[in-house]
């Protein structure tokens, strides 16, 4: 902590937890040191604390809406390009530990990493509940009418909104194809391709959305921005073609293998499909056992992930079969292969 951003930071959290502090003075600080020494701006209490101070004075009617969504854009920025760092480690020391060859020095920086990466996880699900309805379509929609006029020029804005209002789902709003529209002109990235073929799809041009994708991924050099190309495309496919989805996350996984929401994505992809797959009624619940490896196979190459993985895990461990129903099946320790899209197959738990 002895850098200046540091100390700076280290005095805020110790006015706050002594109470000595309004929520003015608290932004005001940590603003100040995040713009000043945004490298060492590392802290997860801090950087929740500035964004939710924020949020505070917003509520009371101190701070304007589009001041939230660049603080949240900047502290999420931030805290996944931390995280990003720690699953590097975690994705090079993973398949050792696997393998049984990790040295004492090895077992200890995977340890402090993947806590690390849950301390970041943590804060980025208060940040994001903290944001809450704040980001809704209802209250996104107006705020770019109101100022794309004056913001249709400024790249980073226009990017940031358009990624906003894919992730919450407002692209059937006219708003959407003209925040698209500009970032066409303005930077016609790899990004822009992917939004292009969301409009497509939704005008049932299935073919132009697949070769725009193609096009998307092809673009992108960058393998975890790929990954995040492949991820957005798949989770456009979640409720029209199960297989396509999964094929996309696979993609996201290969370009970048701490991708747990794409192993997540796939979790649920699975756990949707119980119904379709298998005969007997243990042959569908079955599906749910390959779920839930899948679920925590995330939060284990993302451990920022690892509540929500954790949760839908065991989520999907409760529809699985009992021990009753693996006791009547006979099929203990046996393998069962799933005839479904799905494929693949689990070995059914011993009793």
């Amino acid at each position: 902590s002895f850098t200046k951003g540091g100390v700076a930071i280290d005095k805020v959290l110790l006015m706050y937890d002594n109470k000595m502090a309004s929520d003015e003075e608290i932004f005001n600080a940590l603003d100040k040191a995040f713009k000043e020494d945004r490298a060492n701006f590392k802290n997860p209490k801090a950087l929740y604390l500035y964004f939710s101070s924020l949020v505070d004075l917003h509520n009371a009617g101190k701070k304007d809406l589009q001041d939230v969504f660049n603080t949240y854009d900047d502290v999420t920025e931030k805290i996944e390009e931390e995280n990003a760092e720690l699953t590097d480690v975690i994705t090079k020391l993973l398949p050792k530990e696997d393998a049984g060859t990790l040295t004492s020095k090895e077992k200890r920086s995977l340890r402090v990493a993947t806590t690390n990466s849950e301390s970041y996880g943590k804060i980025a699900s208060s940040v994001d509940s903290k944001l809450g309805a704040l980001a809704d379509c209802e209250n996104l929609i107006p705020l770019y009418q109101r100022n794309f006029e004056s913001r249709k020029d400024d790249v980073t804005w226009v990017k940031r909104a358009v990624g906003r209002m894919f992730s919450k789902e407002c692209t059937d709003d006219p708003m959407f194809r003209k925040l698209f529209e500009a970032q066409l002109r303005l930077d016609p990235s790899a990004d822009a391709y992917v939004y292009g073929g969301t409009l497509k799809k939704k005008s049932g041009d299935n073919s132009g959305a697949i070769a725009d994708f193609n096009k998307a991924l092809e673009l992108e050099t960058n393998p975890r921005k790929k990954s995040n190309i492949a991820y957005k495309i798949a989770t456009s496919y979640r409720n029209t073609s199960k297989s396509t989805a999964r094929s996309y996350a696979q993609k996201a996984i290969d370009a970048n293998p701490s991708n747990g929401n794409a192993y997540l994505l796939i979790a649920s992809l699975y756990a949707s499909s119980a119904n379709e797959c298998g005969d007997t009624p243990f042959e569908k619940r079955a599906v749910y056992w390959r779920a839930a490896d899948m679920a925590r196979k995330a939060g284990r190459v993302d451990p920022a992930l690892s509540g929500r993985a954790a949760q839908a895990a065991a989520s999907y461990d409760a529809k699985a079969p009992s021990k009753t129903d693996i006791f009547n099946s006979g099929m203990a320790g046996k393998t069962l292969a799933f005839k479904c899209w799905v494929g693949g197959s689990v070995t059914v738990p011993n009793l």
